[in-house]
């Protein structure tokens, strides 16, 4: 499990957790979301969606550049890109955030920085 937190709907903050991408390779990420009470989170009736992007500093291009898979079971998010979506990302500090949305609401469920890193080996 990468992380585990508590996720409070009154809140109104995201969780913050860092990640690491390897460039070419598959990247997932679980996160065992919790209520307040300590009971897996029911996202049952949520929608989730995911970007990277390389800053969100004014002036920037503030565009995603890649979209993360999201799925959920029993309180766990998994994010996750392929190898074929992570071997264009040059190495350097990005962004990235979830979003959750239940009816008109939306949530940042967690945002962070990404550190990927770039490989040396072309194939396996």
């Amino acid at each position: 499990m990468d992380a585990s937190f508590t996720f409070d709907t009154n809140s109104g903050v995201g969780q913050v957790v860092n990640q690491t991408i390897n460039s070419g390779a598959n990247f997932i990420a679980d996160y065992a979301v919790t209520t307040t009470g300590g009971t897996a989170f029911n996202f049952s009736g949520y929608s989730f969606a995911g970007n990277l992007t390389k800053s969100v500093s004014i002036g920037s291009s503030m565009h995603a550049l890649k979209t993360f898979s999201i799925s959920e079971s029993s309180g766990t998010v998994t994010l996750s890109l392929s190898s074929v979506n992570t071997i264009g990302l040059k190495e350097g500090r990005y962004k990235y955030d979830v979003l959750a949305k239940t009816g008109s609401t939306t949530y940042r469920l967690v945002e962070g920085d990404v550190m990927v890193r770039a490989g040396i080996t072309s194939s396996v």
